[in-house]
């Protein structure tokens, strides 16, 4: 593990916070794209020189986390009535609560400053709490799924800290959970549509 990798994690950890204070669930799939970006460069940094299966895993990322997930979830969430509603809810109460967790999750990151590898852990820690704490205060089917590929891109991300990458079939097989989880959520998503126009509906007369 290098400091070169400290760029993008810190990315990948802007990616996990900034939307659980500041965006609205459509704008969600953007930043799982930007985590995978930062994922790809991860793996490319992840041992400090270039390799064929490092280039290889990089790709899979891209295209499958970073592209074809994420056009996914935008063609689902663009008919969804919840999809303008925030992914947590906006108050001071459910702030604090995210910024607690967030913190003492980077308290894994202590020693980030002597070994790169505790800053790994605490992102993973971050990106794992942040989504536990979306799956406790957002019952809308896409903020559930958005919730459980933080947690994937999470699992992902720990990998940079094994001593070796995992072979191609893990890889591989990671991946099918993930469209699988895609396609699955999107499926309850839409499912979960009419009652996303009540509450979306009731949103706005309480408003």
């Amino acid at each position: 593990m290098t400091l070169a990798m400290t760029p993008p994690l810190s990315l990948f950890l802007a990616a996990c916070v900034l939307p659980v204070f500041f965006a609205r669930i459509r704008a969600v799939p953007l930043w799982l794209a930007v985590q995978a970006l930062a994922l790809a460069w991860i793996t490319l940094a992840q041992h400090g020189e270039l390799s064929l299966h490092s280039l290889t895993a990089a790709v899979e990322i891209v295209a499958v986390r970073g592209w074809l997930a994420p056009a996914l979830l935008w063609r689902t969430l663009a008919a969804h009535p919840l999809a303008r509603t925030d992914l947590m809810p906006s108050n001071l109460f459910a702030w604090g609560a995210a910024v607690t967790v967030i913190i003492l999750a980077l308290e894994f990151g202590i020693g980030a400053s002597v070994d790169a590898g505790a800053l790994t852990l605490g992102a993973v820690s971050v990106s794992v709490s942040v989504a536990l704490l979306i799956l406790a205060t957002n019952a809308a089917a896409p903020a559930q799924l958005l919730a459980l590929l933080f947690m994937e891109n999470a699992l992902a991300l720990f990998e940079s800290t094994m001593p070796t990458p995992w072979p191609w079939p893990v890889h591989g097989a990671l991946s099918a959970v993930y469209l699988l989880t895609v396609a699955v959520g999107n499926w309850l998503a839409a499912s979960d549509k009419s009652l996303g126009t009540v509450v979306a509906e009731e949103a706005r007369d309480n408003a």
